[in-house]
């Protein structure tokens, strides 16, 4: 296997590329999909637990599993969407997207399968050594000695492995797959990135993440503060026989079930049903805005230290990017 330097770019220049993935609330097609995505496997998921309910043994399985399978490629077509932004390329058509994730987002799983193989294998490798330490095998004198230097090197080799997981391959892997390249180029890129670029790579994914969670604070604020005020004034003004408190249960996700739970009068169950419909819409909005910012905090985080500071990869729109030849 030929090892890939990564290029070298700034690090202030990364940064900046990470702090611009606030702009991707602005993208309003890579929004209609990862909105459109979490509605639709909410909903299956939903019908699927109706159906185990019910005793559907058949259904129940099939619903849950076309969930994931909305939910996957769903999100893969909002990250195709993500990247074009974050490349500044035009962004494709949501159909687009959508059909080239169906074509390609299985090269993730097998860039995932490859990676976890070889977690796998030193995590076999550390337990045969940790076997080798046995007194029973090596002997009173030499299993100790044995143990005295795979301790030091397991608690290195796990922490490293642990960290190269959680800063590059979770978070880089799909991107590496958004950006056109192929499943051994991607697995090349990120091992790279393990062996060169830890460090780098695990505090820009660390300001993505902190970026990530100052967009949702600032969604919980308007969507509580407004959210009260709505409510408050709905009661006053519209005269909802239901407490503000209880108009307010669509912003944290509650159903229309929760008013028969908390006895609400039946002649004001349309105005506190559309007001939880209402709500629920909000708070799919307020996921949805924090994920998209972090999925192109991710593509950002990937294009700083793979590509170089004047690569132009624009994969012509007329090719999906799964048809790349390269290896």
């Amino acid at each position: 296997m030929t090892s890939e330097r990564t290029p070298e770019r700034s690090p202030l220049n990364a940064l900046s590329l990470v702090l611009a993935s606030v702009d991707a609330v602005r993208n309003g097609r890579a929004l209609y999909v990862l909105l459109t995505s979490f509605a639709a496997a909410g909903l299956l998921l939903a019908m699927a637990e109706r159906a185990l309910a019910r005793g559907q043994s058949l259904w129940g399985p099939i619903l849950a599993a076309a969930a994931l399978f909305v939910a996957f490629y769903g999100g893969n077509a909002a990250g195709l969407l993500t990247m074009d932004d974050a490349r500044a390329e035009p962004v494709r058509d949501v159909a687009d997207a959508v059909r080239d994730a169906l074509l390609g987002a299985h090269r993730l799983l097998l860039v995932l399968a490859l990676l976890g193989a070889g977690y796998a294998l030193v995590g076999a490798v550390l337990v045969g050594l940790l076997w080798l330490c046995r007194t029973s095998v090596t002997g009173a004198l030499l299993g100790p000695l044995l143990f005295g230097v795979v301790v030091p090197v397991g608690v290195l080799v796990v922490g490293l492995s642990l960290l190269s997981l959680m800063a590059v391959v979770v978070p880089l892997a799909a991107p590496g797959v958004w950006s056109g390249a192929g499943v051994w180029q991607v697995v090349h890129r990120l091992l790279a990135l393990m062996r060169q670029r830890l460090a780098s790579v695990a505090l820009l994914m660390a300001a993505v993440s902190l970026l990530t969670a100052a967009v949702g604070a600032l969604v919980t604020f308007v969507v509580m503060t407004g959210g009260r005020v709505v409510a408050e004034l709905g009661v006053a003004v519209v005269g909802v026989d239901v407490p503000a408190q209880q108009l307010m249960a669509g912003l944290f996700g509650y159903g229309l079930r929760s008013l028969g739970a908390a006895g609400a009068p039946s002649g004001s169950t349309g105005h506190a049903a559309a007001a939880l419909v209402g709500g629920g819409v909000v708070f799919a909005l307020a996921l949805v805005l924090p994920g998209l910012v972090y999925l192109r905090g991710t593509c950002a985080v990937y294009l700083a230290l793979t590509e170089g500071p004047n690569d132009a990869a624009p994969t012509p729109r007329h090719n999906p990017p799964w048809t790349s030849t390269n290896p």
